[in-house]
């Protein structure tokens, strides 16, 4: 029996393949130690991260909003593509979507308050330039979503 695998399952092999393929060339024995992936979770959010800085950077320097709402909206923007591109490539739920949703929210809610505006709102009001600030905020916020999607929102039945 031939299984038909749709356009998005077909990018979802494609994209695990490759991931998988870059961690099996990792030197010094990082390929038993690091998931495919954490791999494809760390290009994806680099990507939407930028997306949500050139977003930050547009509402704040062009559009003068203030800086918890320029803040808000990009990081709404960003992660609501960083959840299709993950469910869809990374970790090629085929989970409840509904549920996956409500789960998505609430680790977003508590990463919004925790490390976007407690850390990247409030080194800014210490001082710290805005952009860093929100770099800073987002390496503390890869670990939590990272684990986060893995182990709770996209969590596999055999996991």
């Amino acid at each position: 029996m031939t299984t038909v695998l749709t356009r998005a399952e077909r990018r979802g092999a494609s994209f695990a393949g490759a991931m998988a393929a870059v961690v099996r060339r990792l030197p010094w024995g990082l390929s038993r130690l690091i998931p495919a992936s954490l791999l494809g979770f760390v290009l994806i959010n680099g990507f939407t991260f930028g997306v949500d800085l050139a977003l930050l950077t547009a509402l704040r320097s062009w559009a003068r909003l203030p800086l918890w709402l320029a803040i808000t909206l990009a990081y709404a923007a960003a992660f609501g593509l960083s959840y299709v591109l993950n469910r869809t490539l990374n970790f090629r739920s085929h989970g409840e979507v509904g549920s996956q949703v409500a789960k998505y929210v609430g680790v977003i809610v508590v990463n919004y308050l925790v490390w976007i505006l407690g850390v990247g709102a409030g080194l800014g009001a210490l001082g710290v330039e805005y952009h860093l600030s929100r770099v800073i905020a987002g390496a503390c916020e890869g670990v939590y979503m990272y684990c986060a999607l893995r182990w709770f929102v996209f969590r596999s039945r055999s996991s």
